[in-house]
């Protein structure tokens, strides 16, 4: 009878703490123009709260579920590392691997400041790779052929651009590049490209349901992403011509958030020292293993306590994701627009969130 009345209890005050966030989260939705929030809160074994608020579109009336579909961006780059990391553990590479032993043909005409660099380095932006953000880079030239020929062209191009140099105020330099460079040494490691190694990983063996590039709204009723044109929000259909210049790994990928929460709980087992997909000392690699900047997650240790974090936008949608290393539990939130006001009602939000559940 205790048990029943203290799980009772403890049901009744997440039921009641999640209310009260939902309609925090759908206040901040408006104030701040965001057309669809969704967001959760979850452990390694269970979701504390989740919810879908809002529209797809600013200009359909259609609502939002826990169906839909977002792009995550740069939070693609912890996928990219997890696939990466399951070859590691298989053996066909080692984070120590040096890019040029993969690759021995590249090293004529590549800057030398690159030839040591290794895979861990890639993935951890310390190789002194150009950022290729799209704000000032060198000129790419017109590459021609499928996704994964033109990925190798591009990162030979990569190699012969001057590198940016490191130091003990610039620690790493954030760069897609570099993404796009680790993900050729597992494409010649596998004889399989980076869109294949995504649908055995994630669609096959872990049944997450993972694709490529935007949600599809035009023939599904999915989420539109938003840009900002003359200071409004302007609904982005999927057909719109987008790329990313070949640094789909570092960017590039949509999911429900259902699905993206079981990415993630993978990854709190593993911190949690649990094996499953990978081995829990490949997980505490991932997030720790590197100081600032670990394999597709940001390393924070502050005012005591651990955490992983990574934000994801191409501009259109932003996603969030601040997992809790101490008290293993993560806060997701997905959007489906980008600008300061996004910015600052997400940053409210995962506030809020981790106010309610003691991080």
């Amino acid at each position: 009878m205790k048990f029943f009345f203290t799980t009772s209890l403890l049901f009744c005050s997440l039921f009641c703490i999640g209310q009260k966030t939902v309609s925090f989260a759908d206040s901040l939705r408006k104030v701040y123009h965001i057309p669809e929030i969704s967001y959760a809160v979850v452990t390694s074994k269970t979701t504390l709260e989740i919810a879908a608020l809002g529209k797809h579109s600013t200009e359909l009336p259609d609502t939002a579920t826990l169906n839909d579909r977002f792009h995550i961006g740069s939070n693609t780059k912890a996928m990219t590392a997890f696939i990466i990391a399951s070859y590691v553990e298989k053996g066909r590479l080692k984070w120590t691997s040096k890019f040029f032993d993969v690759f021995p043909e590249w090293r004529k005409g590549s800057k030398p400041e690159y030839l040591s660099m290794t895979l861990q380095d890639l993935l951890s932006h310390k190789a002194g790779i150009q950022p290729f953000q799209g704000e000032n880079d060198p000129e790419i030239p017109d590459f021609k052929g499928t996704n994964q020929e033109k990925r190798k062209q591009f990162g030979r191009f990569v190699l012969t651009v001057e590198a940016v140099k490191l130091d003990e105020t610039t620690p790493f330099v954030y760069s897609n590049a570099g993404y796009t460079l680790a993900t050729l040494m597992v494409e010649r490691a596998t004889n399989m490209s980076w869109e294949q190694l995504v649908e055995k990983v994630f669609n096959k063996d872990l049944k997450i349901n993972v694709q490529l590039s935007w949600p599809e709204n035009q023939k599904h009723k999915d989420t539109w992403g938003h840009r900002t044109e003359n200071g409004r929000l302007t609904p982005v259909p999927s057909t719109a011509d987008f790329h990313l210049d070949f640094t789909e790994p570092a960017g590039d990928i949509n999911l429900n958030l259902r699905d993206y929460i079981r990415f993630i709980q993978l990854n709190l087992e593993g911190l949690a020292g649990r094996n499953n997909y990978l081995k829990a000392e490949t997980y505490r690699f991932l997030h720790k293993g590197i100081p600032n900047y670990s394999m597709g997650w940001y390393n924070i240790y502050e005012n005591n306590k651990e955490l992983s974090t990574h934000s994801g936008t191409v501009g259109t949608y932003y996603t969030l994701v601040h997992i809790d290393r101490i008290n293993n539990i993560a806060y997701i939130i997905f959007t489906n627009a980008f600008n300061d006001d996004t910015r600052q009602g997400v940053r409210l939000l995962m506030r809020k969130l981790k106010e309610n559940y003691g991080s």
